[in-house]
């Protein structure tokens, strides 16, 4: 009898889901199929729970400047990255930072972050060549992540405060050619004519005619002018509305800071950049202090940890850490809401190719403070840049880079192309 009775129950629901069927049949929705087909049209670019890095390549361009490296696995997904400046000669570190991370999942990339930083404790991973290699390595990771779960990198940073990242044109009028008044306000002009609204000019002068001792980094009253003389052109030239940045690179003495800043005061600065060596904190509160001129700094700092001190005690009013050498696209994002505790802006240095810029456009979109990233003038000028990575749609529109929505980064790099740059006596790509 209670077998009976279990029967008709089974028999009951299997009626009823018979009937249920039937009604909705042809109607936009039937029971099961609609999630069926929803499964089936979302893209599945992998089984994640399977997904290992299986090897990991590199390979060295403007001599070896540029570091790319390439994240591969076990499901023919791979995952691209770019590490710079502090780069040459980190081929073998490269290798060992992929031994730690090989069998691994890549999904996991504060893990595998942690995991090779923490290994290299005694080894250098506190700043330098180490942070700039795990950089390029981390940023990969990213990249391979967003393939394999079919989003944008930014998404997985935990989505986007904005669909367009400003940039403002690094101008590349390099004073070792000894610029002109003129051709700072021709500079200035051309790149607002481009569409761009912020521009960047270099006034570190090594070879300046007016200096008395080439290892002595105090201006004289003659370099000082030169140097007001150029941006004043500059901001004659393009009027008010236009940003306009000023880069010292780390080469002067404080008392030399504090007069360029207070120097420029009238012509109303984005900021000034690095006028003093980065090593000295207190020199650049003592700088910031002496002026309304902003004072940027960090292209030359590590890690979150690099910034603490510098946020703390107020030592600048805007950092600018280069996200292919600081740490990574997370390192990143952590530097910058730590920044942001202190309402200071995020303005990251950039020097690398496309597939760098993209990479830290995930970023920029992902936090409240950004205010605006670097773009180099030689991507308009030099070929190479053009031909290394592969990009679909324009690089820039009006002054901004359109943020990717493809899966990962959003560029790719064409190694056979890149091939040609390659650094002579490194591997490349073995």
């Amino acid at each position: 009898m209670k077998m009976k009775n279990k029967s008709d129950r089974r028999e009951f629901f299997k009626n009823g889901s018979l009937a249920a069927s039937a009604l909705m049949s042809g109607s936009m929705f039937h029971w099961g199929g609609r999630y069926e087909e929803a499964i089936s049209d979302n893209p599945k670019m992998s089984a994640p729970a399977d997904l290992k890095i299986t090897d990991i390549k590199c390979g060295y361009i403007r001599g070896g400047y540029h570091l790319y490296v390439k994240i591969f696995t076990n499901q023919g997904i791979y995952g691209v990255g770019e590490g710079a400046d502090a780069t040459p000669g980190t081929y073998h570190l490269v290798k060992m930072m992929g031994q730690r991370i090989i069998g691994k999942s890549p999904l996991n990339v504060h893990r595998l972050f942690e995991d090779i930083r923490k290994s290299g404790f005694f080894a250098g991973a506190q700043s330098g060549m180490y942070i700039a290699v795990l950089s390029a390595v981390e940023s990969a990771l990213w990249d391979l992540a967003g393939k394999a779960l079919g989003l944008p990198v930014y998404q997985l940073l935990g989505g986007k405060f904005r669909d367009k990242i400003r940039v403002y044109m690094d101008t590349a009028l390099y004073q070792t050619k000894l610029p002109k008044p003129s051709d700072f306000a021709d500079a200035a002009q051309k790149a607002v004519d481009m569409g761009f609204n912020a521009i960047k000019f270099d006034i570190d002068q090594a070879n300046d005619p007016n200096k008395y001792d080439a290892y002595n980094w105090t201006a004289n009253p003659a370099e000082l002018r030169r140097m007001y003389d150029q941006i004043a052109a500059a901001r004659k030239q393009v009027g008010p509305d236009v940003d306009i940045c000023v880069d010292m690179h780390g080469k002067y003495d404080a008392p030399t800071g504090e007069k360029v800043a207070k120097m420029m005061e009238p012509l109303n600065l984005m900021w000034l950049e690095e006028p003093v060596p980065a090593e000295n904190i207190q020199a650049y509160k003592k700088i910031t202090d002496s002026t309304s001129t902003p004072i940027c700094a960090g292209e030359n700092q590590y890690l979150a940890y690099g910034f603490r001190e510098m946020l703390e005690i107020g030592a600048v009013d805007i950092i600018m850490p280069d996200l292919q050498k600081a740490g990574g696209l997370g390192e990143g994002q952590r530097i910058a809401n730590l920044s942001n505790l202190y309402y200071v802006p995020f303005a990251p240095h950039m020097v690398s190719s496309f597939l760098g810029a993209m990479a830290a456009c995930h970023v920029c979109a992902s936090v409240p403070n950004f205010l605006v990233l670097e773009w180099q003038a030689y991507f308009h000028t030099d070929p190479m840049f053009k031909e290394i990575v592969i990009h679909k749609g324009e690089w820039l529109d009006k002054g901004f880079i359109p943020l990717s929505n493809e899966p990962g980064v959003g560029v790719d790099i064409n190694i056979e192309a890149m091939r040609k740059y390659a650094v002579k006596g490194v591997p490349f790509f073995d």
